[in-house]
């Protein structure tokens, strides 16, 4: 959101207003005529403006979404900015308070994969896979437990199917904090290997004498 301050127009009208009636009533030919106008003129401006100071509005900018410049991976984000805001349009028709809190960290973790690969392009592949399988199941899931709740009719084949939906998702949510786990196993082995050189040197310079 950012502020607009827009002024009044009124003393604007209103110093206008008294130049007219000044001319039509008093002289202007000597200097302080001229003077005496326009402290009249300031005068009324600063009044008219402490009494009518304009509004304040409100404008929401939306923030352009962040892009690498690569087509095909900005085609991907832009897939999973989709599916995001899809996936907050059907939160808000679940009234049950568990499943909604799972499907905000469904949600969550979605925003962090699809981060992911905004700072590294290389996680492509990986993303594309969750985007193609992982995404448009979820979506489904929430798109007919929706439908169900919303029904207004219980029976064994609504509260059954509600019941397995609300399971799925919880299994759904392990996925997807399992999914965005791998994203980072070549990170741990690199760390990994740096730990164990640097053990290795400091084991040869006689700095580490244990093993951790």
């Amino acid at each position: 959101m950012i502020e607009i301050k827009r002024k009044s127009i009124i003393p604007v009208y209103g110093l206008a207003a008294v130049w007219v009636f000044y001319c039509l009533i008093f002289p202007l030919y000597r200097t302080w005529h001229f003077i005496a106008l326009a402290c009249i003129a300031v005068l009324t401006y600063t009044v008219l403006a402490k009494f009518f100071p304009g509004t304040v509005e409100l404008i929401e900018v939306t923030e352009e979404p962040a892009r690498t410049g690569d087509e095909q991976i900005d085609a991907l984000l832009a897939e999973g900015e989709t599916a995001v805001f899809e996936m907050r349009k059907l939160r808000d028709n679940i009234s049950d308070d568990i499943l909604k809190a799972n499907v905000d960290d469904i949600i969550d973790i979605t925003d962090k994969i699809f981060n992911k690969l905004l700072i590294e392009p290389g996680a492509y592949k990986q993303v594309k896979r969750f985007a193609d399988f992982f995404l448009p199941t979820t979506i489904k899931l929430l798109n007919a437990y929706g439908r169900f709740g919303q029904s207004g009719i219980e029976g064994d084949n609504i509260t059954g199917t509600m019941d397995r939906i609300d399971k799925a998702l919880d299994t759904t949510l392990d996925s997807y904090k399992k999914f965005f786990d791998s994203l980072f196993e070549d990170q741990a082995l690199d760390i990994e290997t740096d730990i164990t050189v640097l053990e290795a040197m400091l084991k040869q310079d006689g700095f580490l004498e244990n093993d951790f």
